[in-house]
């Protein structure tokens, strides 16, 4: 499966849960939901994998916790706030970059219609 067929199953299943949900809940709520909801459907989903970050040839244990890494292809970076600052993409790219994946999504459930709280980060895709 190609990133952007796990994108769009992505987006679609996060449109399922903002319309069942709706905005207003935590983080941890819509992270838990859609990675049961991803799993149900036979995608490998890891859930807050600590991504290693190697430093002047020293490997440091933890550069960051990624959200959600749906078939070692696809970084997903769930936000619930009201609005997303300029920091999150670039946040997402540096996190693109030191995994080498090429395809990221920020997704803010706080968004009165979920269309409008996706946001979608290339690295060289």
């Amino acid at each position: 499966m190609t990133e952007n067929e796990i994108a769009k199953i992505i987006v679609n299943t996060c449109y399922d849960i903002h319309v069942k949900l709706g905005p207003g809940l935590l983080e941890s709520v819509y992270e838990e939901i859609l990675f049961y909801e991803l799993t149900s459907l036979g995608l490998n989903v890891e859930r807050q994998k600590a991504i290693p970050l190697t430093w002047e040839d020293k490997k440091m244990e933890i550069g960051f916790r990624a959200d959600l890494i749906v078939e070692n292809k696809v970084i997903i970076e769930l936000k619930s706030v009201e609005v997303i600052a300029p920091v999150h993409p670039k946040q997402l790219l540096t996190y693109l970059r030191i995994t080498g994946l090429k395809l990221g999504l920020l997704i803010n459930f706080n968004e009165r219609l979920i269309k409008d709280g996706l946001t979608r980060i290339v690295n060289r895709l």
